[in-house]
């Protein structure tokens, strides 16, 4: 190749890796914060697309109104498709909220217990993960239980790993605890992992037509999915990485809905209609009310603000560099305009 094409790519190169280092770079972030503020939240998606986020979604039901949706950028960045608001989106570590919801209905009707041990409901795991006899139910739970994190190990890659699969597991039997059972927190996704092998094997049948029956369909939620094989790929909003010209939407990396869908449930989860009394009590003692969730290419924030009754959600289909910070940055910018107007 011509020595002169072959500086040019790496001049252009260079200048693509600057240019996204200054668009995430922390400090920005961090002025963005006081940057003034729109005056709607449709202006504010609008400029976090502005400033380098390939697509955004958010919804905003306050009170007894009628929900808000809005949304900016791109659906899939290649096809040149706008974003839609009732897109599909991979909602990642937010599923940890249906599933101890879950969780807790199997603890109030009896089939689960939260003093019962890991080694008790998954005895193939005694000698396999330390501790295993002491770790209970609840710690799983919290993330007190002190199992290493499937993915923070050397095998594991985002762009190549389901998440939920067998080989996941693999990656952390025989490793040393991080800390006692009960003793401290460390998120780690294993515990979720551990807990569905656990709901499966008491209801004898797979823990996401559990969530299904007692989840989603009393919450008429018909737009969240448990896999990408249960939809159509092209409503999937795509997932982009700084840097990086893939679409990671085709991975199979767990729950999937709408930023309505996860709206209404985020609702029900905190306003106790999703659960019966002695659930709801069960579920308090035991897991949080709002989550964050992350896969490659996408980033989600679902939370409940009661000091102004809104269910806030938004999805963001640009990671990587320091998008995250940035994300949350404008969320934050996003929760300021509602209380103000």
């Amino acid at each position: 190749m011509n020595k002169k094409i072959i500086l040019l790519i790496r001049l252009l190169a260079a200048i693509v890796t600057i240019g996204c280092i200054y668009v995430f770079a922390p400090w920005k972030a961090a002025i963005y914060y006081f940057y003034p503020l729109p005056a709607t939240v449709q202006e504010q998606v609008d400029d976090a697309v502005n400033e380098g986020l390939d697509g955004i979604i958010v919804y905003v039901q306050q009170g007894e109104k009628q929900p808000e949706f809005y949304a900016s950028g791109w659906h899939n960045r290649a096809e040149e498709i706008p974003a839609d608001p009732n897109a599909l989106f991979k909602i990642a570590s937010i599923g940890k909220l249906y599933r101890a919801s879950a969780i807790a209905k199997l603890v109030a009707n009896g089939t689960l217990s939260l003093d019962g041990t890991l080694a008790e409901y998954l005895p193939s795991m005694q000698g396999r993960i330390e501790n295993a006899d002491d770790i209970t139910l609840r710690m799983l739970v919290q993330h007190r239980s002190g199992i290493p994190n499937y993915t923070d190990q050397d095998g594991f890659s985002w762009s190549e790993h389901g998440i939920g699969v067998n080989a996941n597991l693999a990656l952390i039997v025989d490793l040393p605890a991080d800390f006692e059972p009960g003793s401290d927190y460390g998120y780690s996704n294993t515990n979720y992992l551990l807990l569905g092998m656990i709901m499966d094997r008491v209801l004898g049948y797979a823990n996401e037509e559990f969530i299904k029956q007692e989840i989603l369909a009393p919450l008429a939620l018909s737009h969240t999915f448990l896999s990408i094989k249960d939809i159509n790929l092209d409503e999937l909003m795509s997932g982009y990485y700084v840097g990086y010209d893939s679409d990671f939407k085709a991975l199979d990396q767990g729950f999937i809905a709408t930023a309505e869908d996860v709206g209404v449930f985020i609702r029900a989860l905190n306003d106790g209609s999703l659960f019966t009394d002695k659930e709801q009590q069960i579920y308090s003692a035991i897991y949080e009310y709002e989550h964050t969730g992350w896969v490659i290419g996408y980033y989600s924030i679902a939370r409940y603000h009661k000091d102004i009754d809104a269910v806030v959600i938004q999805f963001v289909n640009t990671v990587g560099e320091n998008t995250l910070l940035f994300s949350n940055t404008v969320y934050s910018r996003i929760i300021k305009i509602i209380e103000n107007r």
